[in-house]
């Protein structure tokens, strides 16, 4: 009675984001009423290998009482207070110079906030007071690329890459522009190897950035790898090649590690894993594990050397968020940073990561599978309908959507983002719920092949 009544009032007061708002008031939710390290169970007791860590974020499970007892003891103490004209907190102050610390390029300083969208929208401000400050104001337009999520605030979901964000929102803003996702198993021409790819991406940028004008561009903006563009590792040289572009032109290069920081690509950062060199790096989801909502953005001393005259010129830097740098998620960050080190899982994350990629990739050979991909605890499965010309299915079909309801199904959390399927555990998964996750993940694919098949459907399954 209790759980029908939840998912009654859900439906009937409680907008979600990213969801068939119609459909939903068809089908209603699943209601989930507690977490237990990499599991999850729903209000009918049903448990279900969280293979997404929520939405990237719960790094550390789902009942980390380290991170309880941090909240605790900060709430018990002072449970707020903001940080705008000359005030601060500890844990403010420690997380700041921690993060600095651990950042992969040298970083000056830190500016909180609440979320991912926040630390994005926030850097495409900086990128904007920055060339202010150099006098160059006509220096403002952003490149993101197709496929790309940075968030969605009306600035974040104008850089991100993804049409079902712009499309009757009045997006993208002018001045917003995308380059190719660096794809190469989608976006590269036939014979076409991977480091030709890397290079035709590169020239395609600056040739955007000549077409535009140099002195027009302020910033790139990249993920180390594509999250909700379906986990897209770059090939290898494509950075690099990048970078050239960028400083040639002088046009900044902002690294967003919203999904990528803290041991999801199998090192500290993604930037890391990738050898990048940004001038600002947003990073928030593994910052708390998700405990707490906090996101922090890093910027190098130029940057912040131009925040400091121009706030000196005007008389206050007219930034800030009521929630940023609250202190309660603060303490909780620090607690895990501190869980991440000292229980080794940065290393872990790569071990069992490794483990996760080799019994997907032995999922190749499936009708359904084209590509397997994937770094670190960040894994996605491309599903076609012709292993030969790599066409997917048709999107009326919904065939990554299938395999994650029965997936579900079988007790496992993935999630289809485009034609794939893809994976983000919590760090702490162990090998054997590893094993589990890709025996019920087998099955899903399993059934619904049967089920396409069943209906009608036909494969080209030659290789």
């Amino acid at each position: 009675m209790t759980s029908n009544s939840l998912r009654v009032r859900d439906v009937a007061y409680h907008i979600h984001p990213q969801t068939n708002l119609a459909l939903h008031e068809q089908v209603g939710p699943t209601v989930m009423a507690r977490g237990e390290g990499a599991y999850v169970y729903d209000d009918d007791g049903r448990q279900y290998i969280e293979g997404m860590a929520g939405l990237w974020c719960a790094a550390l499970g789902l009942s980390e009482t380290r991170l309880a007892r941090a909240a605790q003891k900060q709430f018990e103490t002072l449970p707020y207070y903001q940080n705008f004209a000359h005030r601060s907190t500890g844990p403010a102050v420690d997380l700041a110079e921690r993060l600095i610390q651990l950042a992969p390029v040298p970083m000056s300083k830190v500016l909180f906030q609440s979320s991912g969208s926040e630390a994005n929208d926030t850097a495409i401000k900086l990128a904007w007071y920055y060339f202010h400050a150099l006098g160059r104001p006509e220096k403002r337009k952003i490149i993101g690329r197709r496929r790309a999520y940075h968030g969605t605030s009306i600035a974040t979901a104008s850089l991100t890459g993804l049409p079902h964000l712009h499309r009757d929102f009045n997006l993208p803003l002018d001045g917003f522009l995308h380059v190719s996702c660096p794809h190469h198993y989608r976006e590269a021409r036939p014979g076409e190897t991977e480091e030709a790819f890397a290079t035709r991406l590169a020239e395609e940028l600056e040739a955007l950035i000549l077409a535009e004008g140099p002195e027009t561009v302020a910033a790139f903006f990249a993920e180390p790898v594509m999250g909700t563009g379906g986990v897209v590792v770059p090939p290898a040289t494509y950075f690099a090649k990048v970078q050239e572009v960028l400083r040639r032109h002088d046009v900044l290069l902002v690294v967003d590690e919203v999904i990528t920081g803290f041991g999801r690509t199998g090192a500290w950062w993604g930037t890391q894993s990738l050898d990048i060199q940004p001038d600002m790096i947003t990073c928030a989801k593994a910052l708390t594990a998700a405990y707490m909502p906090l996101s922090a953005l890093l910027v190098s001393d130029r940057i912040y050397a131009a925040m400091r005259e121009q706030s000196a010129k005007i008389g206050v830097f007219g930034h800030g968020y009521t929630y940023g740098a609250h202190p309660v998620a603060c303490a909780v960050a620090l607690e895990a940073l501190r869980i991440y080190e000292e229980d080794g899982l940065i290393d872990h994350a790569a071990r069992v990561g490794a483990r996760l990629g080799a019994g997907l990739r032995r999922l190749s050979d499936h009708p359904l599978v084209g590509e397997v991909r994937g770094i670190g605890l960040m894994w996605g499965v491309e599903l076609v309908r012709s292993k030969r010309s790599r066409q997917p299915f048709p999107a009326n079909r919904k065939m990554p959507a299938d395999v994650q309801q029965r997936a579900f199904e079988n007790g496992l959390v993935v999630r289809a983002l485009g034609d794939a399927v893809v994976f983000a555990p919590p760090l702490i998964i162990d090998d054997a719920q590893v094993d589990a996750a890709l025996d019920r993940f087998h099955a899903a694919l399993d059934g619904s092949l049967a089920a396409y098949l069943a209906g009608g459907g036909e494969l080209d399954a030659a290789a």
